[in-house]
């Protein structure tokens, strides 16, 4: 929660509110995440006790309005905001729906055992396997090279994906940061002329799984550039992230994958294991 709300794109007194009770306890918060000025997307949590008073529906106007002063100075005429629910939580979803919100797209999150046997990956000829703690990413120049490929590769590969917005070095930057961050469950793939062809991201959150008493790990980024792909190279990465979240330990791998995904991650997934567990529902509303 920490390094979600220090983010370098989040801006504090403007993009979260924090509703209290008469004794100043939390009970409710609202977070947007703000992108060009016109799409903005909308997180809302309120404590069990005190839904269904209308702080929900404060937590969305108060949405509304920031969206609408962001987009006024932006000299936009029109906002979009989301918001998302998963596709069994009742009570959310008719709230949405009462707010004015209608469903736009669908996303499946999955999981895989990784107690099952892991096929081994294979990489075309030439092309070899990096992980981000490797030699020749080690120093500033180094850590530089291996950040601004990596934002050179995710932009290649999700431009033609839905609500893609470009990713800057900043950004990346703050990934790495983080105190969870695993430089041993990031991997690239480097084509014979020096470009990064594949790229996987894969993390864990200690502290959850201590919570929950599990030991899961996600697929967190996955991609393949353009001019690289329909060579195995995709597979050959996920079967890789799968593999370093086996060696610390993970006993399941988790993944979200847009449903109408247009690179056939799908069939990928389903492929190697993964299996559906929930759906989840982005809502959108313009104004």
């Amino acid at each position: 929660m920490r390094q979600d709300l220090n983010a370098p794109d989040v801006d504090k007194e403007r993009d979260i509110r924090l509703w209290e009770d008469g004794d100043s306890k939390l009970i409710g918060f609202g977070k947007l995440s703000i992108k060009e000025s016109v799409d903005g997307y909308l997180s809302l949590r309120v404590h069990p006790t005190f839904r269904g008073e209308g702080i929900e529906e404060e937590i969305i106007n108060w949405g509304e309005k920031q969206m609408r002063e962001v987009a006024t100075k932006g000299g936009a005429s029109v906002v979009k905001l989301r918001s998302a629910s998963r596709a069994d939580k009742t009570e959310r979803i008719a709230l949405l729906e009462s707010c004015g919100f209608t469903p736009q797209r669908y996303f499946f999150e999955m999981e895989r055992s990784l107690t099952e046997p892991i096929p081994k990956p294979e990489l075309p000829i030439g092309f070899t396997l990096h992980s981000h703690c490797s030699p020749q990413f080690s120093g500033k120049v180094g850590q530089r090279r291996f950040l601004e490929a990596w934002v050179e590769a995710y932009n290649q590969t999700f431009i033609d994906h839905w609500n893609y917005h470009e990713v800057t070095v900043e950004q990346v930057e703050y990934i790495v940061s983080n105190p969870n961050y695993r430089p041993d469950l990031t991997s690239v793939v480097i084509a014979p002329n020096g470009k990064f062809a594949a790229f996987c991201y894969c993390c864990t959150f200690p502290e959850e799984n201590e919570h929950k008493g599990t030991k899961e790990g996600w697929v967190d980024t996955l991609g393949t550039p353009r001019g690289f792909r329909k060579c195995g190279l995709g597979k050959a990465m996920l079967l890789s992230g799968m593999q370093r979240l086996q060696a610390v330990g993970m006993d399941k791998a988790l993944l979200g994958v847009d449903a109408e995904n247009p690179s056939g991650a799908n069939r990928l997934y389903e492929s190697v294991g993964f299996r559906k567990v929930h759906t989840n529902i982005v809502y959108s509303k313009e104004f």
